[in-house]
């Protein structure tokens, strides 16, 4: 999920909290309890620092480690700790970190709900996890945590009946909308009249209850690009993917395998020019306005060798305006 929305879970986590008799009796421990539901629900993401050591080690790593099952634990004991040494272990350390590794687990467990994914399961496995059923943004899920904390905050409710209640109605909304996705996904190959043996459809939730993304794979590797609107499938584009040598050769670069370890759906694309070879992968989940932002880019001289790259979100004219930095 979004910042936003993992801002106003943690503090609905901690509205959650009133019904543990023991949090609701000490308005210390409420403080201390808010606070770590807060730091609970952010923590995972901190992983966004990893920015630092460019865009192709973030790709690679976000929502990784920093998603795992050592993960969670790590950053409950780290965030129960903090709370404790700034009460000076004055507090009871089982609630708050019951609390907090509840926010926590809240946090990855909802992102496991979007096209991006996690790696939910390291150690087991490094294999992404990505149910396409919520958007990273869901307007009911937001909405509904302001208003709870707006009813919360002025005191107009009880808050061990306010959010009770709310977090059972999103367990029924996140079961209604699990059961739409793969609903959606049978109804798509059924009307899809280019259906053939083989092909594999993900529908991607958008900021719309009636509006999916489709992407359909094709058994010889190539992709149709539309969208599910009620019951109306239109396909969009169509991308065929380039098994050039410049391609191959480009699976070698760390900066792509970054790229191509995140994803799935990417699609290589190789234009020649006079200096070399431009292989430009896409992950064709992610369109937007014709494009496909979500790029691997490597730009290589005739002899196959490295003389550019770019991995990250990027529009068509800030991308070739970074690449041509990059050749001269």
């Amino acid at each position: 999920m979004d910042t936003g929305t993992h801002l106003v879970m943690g503090i609905g986590l901690a509205g959650l909290a009133a019904v543990d008799p023991v949090v609701a009796s000490d308005s210390s421990l409420q403080t201390a309890v808010l606070l770590g539901t807060v730091l609970g629900s952010q923590a995972p993401d901190l992983d966004g620092i990893l920015r630092l050591k460019g865009n192709a080690f973030y790709i690679r790593h976000h929502r990784g480690i920093s998603h795992s099952l050592p993960a969670i634990a790590i950053w409950t004991i780290l965030i129960t700790s903090i709370i404790q040494l700034f009460y000076k272990g004055s507090l009871p350390w089982l609630h708050i970190g019951g609390w907090v590794l509840l926010a926590v687990c809240v946090h990855v467990f909802t992102d496991l709900f979007n096209t991006y994914g996690t790696q939910a399961m390291r150690p087991f496995t490094e294999k992404w996890i990505s149910w396409n059923i919520i958007h990273i943004f869901d307007p009911i899920i937001f909405t509904l945590h302001v208003i709870a904390i707006l009813l919360w905050a002025a005191g107009f409710v009880n808050p061990a009946v306010l959010f009770p209640a709310m977090y059972a109605f999103l367990a029924v909304y996140y079961l209604w909308r699990t059961w739409a996705a793969r609903r959606t996904v049978e109804r798509i190959q059924a009307i899809d009249p280019n259906h053939n043996e083989g092909d594999h459809y993900i529908a991607i939730p958008t900021i719309s209850l009636t509006i999916w993304n489709v992407v359909k794979q094709t058994k010889e590797g190539s992709f149709a690009i539309g969208n599910l609107r009620s019951r109306a499938l239109t396909w969009l584009d169509h991308v065929q993917c380039s098994d050039h040598p410049a391609v191959t050769k480009s699976k070698n670069d760390p900066a792509i395998q970054s790229f191509l370890y995140f994803t799935s759906f990417a699609c290589a694309e190789m234009n020649e020019h006079n200096w070399g070879y431009e292989v430009r992968w896409s992950d064709v989940r992610y369109r937007h306005r014709k494009q496909y932002p979500f790029v691997g880019i490597l730009l290589m001289n005739k002899k196959y060798e490295t003389i550019g790259s770019y991995v990250g979100w990027l529009s068509d004219e800030r991308l070739m305006k970074r690449l041509r930095m990059d050749t001269y």
